[in-house]
């Protein structure tokens, strides 16, 4: 992985930057992702929000009350409509705010393989997790 680390959403009206290596990388089984990335899963990594630097566009917000009960921002390029990035949370302490990235959306993808997966209770029953990986049955903690 080369630091900054960049990338936007398809049609390349949004594209930002990250100057600091993730601190993990994921696989989310939740039915919300399933719906937005029409596929099984979506894949994100974690970054402290102030790593995290938009470099072109303006976002369109699109609030949902996740299933933990919290509300979710997803940013969402008003163009092409990819889901680049979620809005700052607090994450795993109130103090340390994280942003959570689409993987997908980066410019290099060679580096990427999750080794959490979040809200298997949903998952595919065809889906097989690497042994060894973290596993939570909804969001960690």
């Amino acid at each position: 992985m080369k630091l900054p680390l960049t990338g936007g959403c398809f049609c390349g009206a949004l594209r930002y930057e990250i100057a600091e290596a993730p601190l993990a990388t994921y696989t989310c089984h939740c039915t919300d992702c399933q719906r937005l990335t029409s596929s099984a899963f979506s894949i994100a990594f974690t970054v402290h929000d102030h790593a995290f630097r938009l470099t072109a566009g303006d976002p369109r917000l699109l609030q949902k009350t996740a299933g933990s009960g919290r509300i979710a921002t997803r940013w969402l390029c008003p163009d092409c409509g990819s889901w680049v990035c979620s809005s700052p949370s607090a994450w795993p302490t109130p103090t340390e705010t994280v942003r959570r990235v689409r993987a997908g959306t980066l410019d290099d993808t060679s580096w990427l393989r999750p080794t959490e997966h979040f809200w298997i209770r949903s998952k595919q029953p065809w889906v097989t997790l690497p042994e060894g990986d973290k596993v939570f049955g909804t969001e960690p903690n």
